[in-house]
């Protein structure tokens, strides 16, 4: 039979379909392989789109996190620099308030001084057919007028109520009559003190000529009080409050050498602290 078939006409007909199927499962092979292929670049290309979007978000949560960041410590260096300023400012109000202190301290001191110059009796010696006319005390010069403690407590009064000008006006005729007065050295300072308030209200007002000038004359006056009247009282106030006014002009190695002068020669002093505080805080 075999024979039959293989010398048939039907030989043909028989080889056609199994080439056929041969080719039908080559090309679905084929069509599963490149399939298959398709669906790998496709995952591919969505985990591609995911770890792009990944990292999107992550550099956006950085940079948000940096931001933060970066405003906290914007905010933290303003609020150090309110308290700063807060605290300079406390402690030129009580620099201020221990100067008004000492000045009536002095007063009270020139005032017992004075009357425990006076005589006990107070009256002309008896027996004598006339009297000798008292020689003036140093207070009291012999062409009269008001008295030094008058002077003194008249200027004080006038800085006391923000007439600054005045003020400086009535310690500088002060000084003029009275140069030996105990009260001498606390004029001197409280002209410095004049200038000083005028340059803070120049520098409220925007005024910035004028804060200059008036701080430039304080840091004159203050100096005035150290070289006139070294051992007074008022030397280690008047050195820490020239320095405050050199470093609001900005001289702050000229301020730096006058706060470590004061430390120096005058370690006991009230302003020691403050001095050495604010040393601390330039050096920073």
């Amino acid at each position: 039979m075999w024979h039959v078939v293989k010398g048939s006409r039907w030989l043909p007909f028989m080889v056609f379909p199994l080439l056929f199927g041969a080719v039908v499962v080559t090309g679905g092979c084929a069509d599963v392989s490149e399939q298959a292929m398709q669906q790998d670049i496709a995952q591919l290309r969505q985990d591609l789109n995911a770890l792009t979007l990944a990292v999107h978000r992550g550099r956006g949560d950085t940079e948000t996190v940096l931001g933060q960041l970066e405003r906290r410590t914007r905010e933290q260096a303003g609020e150090t620099a309110r308290q700063i300023a807060d605290l300079g400012a406390r402690l030129d109000a009580l620099s201020t308030e221990v100067a008004r202190v000492s000045a009536r301290l002095d007063e009270i001191s020139q005032r017992l001084d004075s009357l425990s110059r006076q005589s006990p009796g107070g009256g002309s010696p008896r027996g004598g057919g006339s009297s000798q006319a008292p020689a003036p005390s140093p207070a009291q010069p012999a062409t009269g007028g008001p008295s030094a403690q008058e002077s003194f407590q008249a200027a004080y009064q006038d800085f006391s109520k923000g007439l600054y000008p005045l003020a400086i006006s009535g310690f500088r005729e002060f000084l003029r009559r009275f140069p030996d007065s105990p009260l001498a050295d606390s004029a001197q300072y409280w002209i410095g003190e004049a200038y000083f308030s005028i340059a803070r209200a120049g520098a409220t007002a925007g005024r910035a000529d004028k804060t200059k000038e008036a701080l430039e004359q304080a840091v004159q006056e203050y100096r005035k009080v150290i070289v006139n009247y070294p051992r007074g009282s008022k030397v280690p106030t008047a050195l820490y409050k020239e320095a405050l006014a050199l470093l609001e002009l900005k001289q702050t190695a000229l301020a730096q050498s006058r706060l470590q002068y004061l430390l120096d020669h005058f370690p006991q002093a009230e302003e020691a602290p403050l001095a050495k505080e604010r040393l601390a805080a330039l050096k920073q």
